[in-house]
């Protein structure tokens, strides 16, 4: 993901105090769910996560080496060395299962959230390097690979979020996108829902591109209550 978006900017943001090992686990590993660092993609050095943090070099290393342990990170040494996301990522079957209401509240702030950002990114006049970004992201979704597909998933109703024009709703949807794709991970990829995702992937970014403010809200609700009805009927 560009080093410039706003969705780096906030990954890599300071952790809050108090329990900085425990945060600073969290912030690496949603920068694994959202796609941020890629899979074979080097992290930022340790002092550079230290400084982003606002943690010590001692916290980064422990909460590298935790991640390393359940396989989600990989250290190399020498000229070209440094610390590198697993490719690929272990299969996630250890997901914490919901808790009484947290799928009703995940789904439900989930629509709020992204049918927004569709409506107010189909009602902005949008630049050319905006348009090819939503374009680039709709394609590699839609040419992904099953293991890629939720990693460059995110990447697009990111992409939709950061063009909405109000940058702490990226903030919002990236830490609720985070949990939701630690609950679909923990479930296999359905060929046929790819296809039917897909679909609305592209009717989607039409409306938004059309300045479609009303269809682009219905084309991003329809597609949540897809998703909303897999994660109940999996995990309820």
């Amino acid at each position: 993901m560009d080093e410039n978006s706003l969705v780096h900017d906030l990954v890599f943001r300071p952790v809050r105090a108090g329990n900085s090992l425990e945060e600073t686990v969290s912030r690496l590993m949603q920068t694994i769910r959202l796609g941020v660092v890629a899979p074979g993609a080097a992290l930022p050095s340790e002092r550079e996560l230290a400084l982003r943090f606002s943690v010590s070099r001692d916290t980064v290393r422990e909460a590298i080496k935790e991640l390393a342990d359940a396989g989600y990170l990989t250290s190399k040494r020498g000229r070209y060395g440094g610390t590198f996301v697993a490719n690929p990522l272990p299969t996630s079957t250890d997901a914490t299962p919901p808790g009484p209401g947290e799928l009703d509240d995940l789904v439900g702030i989930r629509a709020v959230l992204e049918r927004g950002a569709a409506r107010l990114a189909a009602g902005r006049e949008l630049g050319a390097a905006e348009r090819a970004s939503l374009w680039t992201r709709l394609a590699e979704v839609q040419a992904s690979a099953p293991e890629d597909y939720r990693r460059l998933d995110s990447r697009l109703h990111l992409g939709i979020a950061e063009i909405a024009g109000v940058p702490s709703l990226v903030g919002l949807i990236a830490d609720n996108r985070t949990r939701v794709n630690e609950l679909l991970d923990s479930f296999p990829l359905l060929a046929r829902n790819i296809e039917h995702s897909n679909r609305q992937h592209e009717a989607i970014v039409l409306a938004i591109l059309a300045g479609d403010a009303a269809g682009a809200e219905e084309a991003m609700r329809e597609h949540l209550e897809g998703s909303a009805a897999l994660l109940r009927g999996f995990l309820a």
